[in-house]
């Protein structure tokens, strides 16, 4: 576990990094990157899956170009739906700044308790570092780290339930590697990210809690197999703190299929798996996600 306060050196790591590059503005992702190295795009606005950030960054700009991508992401489990919308820009592949927004309808829950609220919002803005190797030219893999600084838009609710904070900021590091003649003839992509952070269900019921107040360390895992470079099938894996006496908090978990026509679109569809949310068990649904990258 880590103080709140050391992620905020990073940040300023960040933005220095930011600085440095701006200053000369490449031209915009022509052929760029292979087609799918960008990813999807990650509920919370970085690229990678539906619900890991991987360390790739968004769009298909090159080393001496930018790239970038928008998204809508949507996901019903019936008790409760989840509508996110942002977008991120990349520059020359090694700085990636995004934003979203996050409207969670509380269905169910508000119906049931007859709540002043019948839904959260939640606006994370983020920054994503390539720090070394690459996804696909490299032996090492391509690691990244990030930051999202997440802020509930009201926070009454998540206060009122026992959240210590409306607002906080997660800590990332990403390792993301595709093998190109793996798993049959198929190419394989895996990824590992390691997060520092407080947030309750991502941050939609703020932060710290009556149970657990600190930081800690979790863990969040992609898989995929490319069936060609337009296909792609998989699995995800987030373990998730658990902070609130009120309610149990699980691990997420889905599985998915990517659909790449070409360089601008990517449709995203998958079942999800998120636990218990909130007081209401067997959360599970589907997921849809289009983006747009240039």
């Amino acid at each position: 576990m880590i103080p709140a306060l050391r992620v905020l050196p990073l940040a300023c790591a960040l933005a220095c990094a930011l600085a440095v590059l701006l200053p000369a503005l490449p031209a915009f992702a022509g052929q760029g990157r292979l087609l799918a190295t960008g990813g999807g795009a990650q509920i919370e606005g970085a690229a990678g899956g539906g619900i890991v950030p991987w360390a790739v960054l968004s769009g298909y700009g090159t080393d001496t170009q930018h790239g970038g991508a928008a998204f809508y992401t949507r996901v019903d489990t019936g008790d409760y739906a989840l509508d996110a919308y942002g977008a991120s820009y990349t520059f020359r592949n090694r700085v990636e700044l995004s934003f979203a927004r996050q409207s969670f309808d509380l269905g169910e829950l508000q119906r049931q308790l007859t709540l002043p609220w019948d839904a959260l919002e939640q606006d994370i803005y983020g920054m994503k570092v390539r720090l070394a190797g690459d996804l696909v030219y490299n032996h090492l893999p391509q690691i990244s780290v990030g930051v999202q600084h997440k802020r509930l838009r009201d926070g009454a609710l998540p206060l009122a339930v026992g959240a210590r904070e409306d607002r906080g900021t997660d800590a990332y590091v990403s390792a993301s590697k595709l093998f190109l003649d793996a798993a049959g003839g198929y190419q394989l992509l895996l990824n590992a990210t390691l997060r520092s952070t407080s947030a309750n269900q991502a941050g939609l019921l703020g932060f710290g809690g009556d149970r657990r107040a600190d930081r800690q360390w979790v863990w969040e895992g992609s898989a995929a197999v490319l069936l060609d470079p337009r296909l792609a099938i998989g699995v995800e894996y987030r373990q998730k703190p658990d902070n609130l006496g009120f309610a149990r908090e699980d691990d997420w978990r889905d599985v998915f299929i990517a659909w790449f026509p070409n360089k601008q679109l990517a449709v995203v569809g998958a079942w999800a798996d998120l636990g218990s949310i909130a007081t209401l068990d067997d959360q599970r649904g589907a997921y849809v996600s289009v983006q747009w990258s240039f």
